[in-house]
């Protein structure tokens, strides 16, 4: 409660990777004193995991000027601290909707440029994937030009570079506990069913939104099927889902990393872009740069205990 006898309206989460989990508790002090130092009046600190995350809550304020005045104050006294924050409204933060990309966010993995490797053409493919992801290239174009480079691969190339796919650490805990906590959970990628099933079947999610490769004669044909999904796919996905849910897209979280998810990120009422491109970092209000995907979850206010291990 603050001095009024209310709760506080709005809260600072910084959470550490385990490189800074000696200095999370000064850094929290820090950012303390920083936005008190604006006129912020403090409501208190919570640890939601010990040495990992805490809560500052706060009014008289703008989330806004918190994080920037935060980020200075830990970056003067801790240089490049892996601390990531995030500053906004306490109300609601529980969210209901959860929209992940899955290439580069949920997966560590870009699956066509897996692919490319099978045909010695990974750096010529990835080279475009990654002009495409920080927007210098038209997403479909781009689709379009890499995956008919791998015209005539064989179909079973698509199950032998699935066995490459390395899920991103804290994807698996957060997909569980925003649904045991009555979320619904959306994977979409630019990329493909054939292995966006595969993950939403692994990790839970209630459905995979993606695009089809075109197979003839136990080949790949070098097309995608029509229509084509890109960033209008995603955050026509995430206004959809929202919609028939009858949810407000304040209860709403997308996460991604690159530009073709821009816009479900910047829709979505928690909006974050994870390890992301450039343009995604500096467009963003809301970043993970340096933990796992439980950071989603400590920014949600779930607590260690809470947090559901797949």
């Amino acid at each position: 409660m603050n001095k009024r006898g209310r709760m506080p309206e709005n809260v600072l989460t910084l959470v550490a990777t385990a490189a800074a989990s000696a200095v999370i508790a000064g850094a929290v002090d820090e950012a303390t004193r920083a936005i008190a130092h604006l006129g912020a009046e403090i409501a208190g600190t919570d640890w939601l995991a010990d040495g990992v995350a805490g809560d500052i809550a706060f009014d008289e304020l703008s989330p806004d000027l918190a994080d920037a005045a935060a980020r200075a104050a830990i970056a003067q006294k801790y240089g490049a601290a892996p601390i990531d924050l995030f500053a906004q409204p306490a109300a609601g933060r529980r969210k209901a909707l959860l929209v992940a990309d899955m290439e580069a966010t949920i997966i560590a993995n870009e699956m066509l440029d897996e692919l490319a490797d099978l045909r010695g053409l990974r750096p010529q493919i990835s080279a475009i994937t990654a002009r495409a992801m920080n927007g210098d290239l038209d997403f479909v174009a781009a689709l379009s030009e890499r995956v008919a480079l791998l015209k005539d691969l064989p179909e079973g190339a698509l199950r032998e570079v699935a066995t490459r796919i390395r899920i991103n650490p804290g994807a698996a805990a957060l997909v569980a506990t925003m649904r045991a906590n009555g979320a619904y959970t959306a994977l979409v990628s630019g990329g493909f069913h054939v292995f966006a099933d595969d993950i939403k079947a692994k990790l839970g999610f209630d459905v995979a939104v993606a695009n089809d490769l075109i197979v003839t004669d136990g080949k790949l044909s070098g097309a995608v099927r029509e229509p084509i999904r890109s960033r209008e796919a995603k955050l026509e996905t995430l206004m959809t889902l929202a919609a028939e849910r009858r949810l407000a897209l304040a209860t709403t979280l997308a996460v991604g990393d690159g530009a073709n998810d821009l816009p479900m990120i910047e829709a979505a009422g928690l909006g974050v872009a994870y390890h992301a491109k450039p343009i995604v970092a500096e467009t963003a209000r809301w970043r993970i740069d340096h933990a796992d995907l439980t950071a989603l979850l400590y920014a949600q206010g779930y607590r260690r205990s809470e947090i559901v291990e797949a």
